[in-house]
C-alpha cells in the first residue's frame, strides 16, 4: 500500500511540474487529446499501462 501511495505522489509531482513549468504546452496537449479519436486514446492508454507495468516489473524483479 505504501508503494501505491508513493506512486500516486510521483504522478502528481510529474503532472504538477508539467503545469507549473509549461502551462501553454499542457493546454496544447489537452486540446490535441480532446480532438483525437477515442480509439487512439484507448490505444495510447493501453500502451502506457503496459509500459508502466513492465517498468514496475523490472524494478521489482
Amino acid at each position: 500500500m505504501t508503494d501505491f501511495i508513493v506512486a500516486i505522489g510521483l504522478v502528481l509531482v510529474i503532472e504538477g511540474l508539467l503545469w507549473a513549468a509549461f502551462p501553454h504546452y499542457a493546454l496544447r496537449m489537452l486540446e490535441a487529446a480532446a480532438e483525437a479519436p477515442e480509439s487512439n486514446l484507448r490505444i495510447a492508454g493501453a500502451v502506457a499501462v503496459a509500459v508502466g507495468v513492465f517498468i514496475v516489473w523490472l524494478v521489482r524483479h
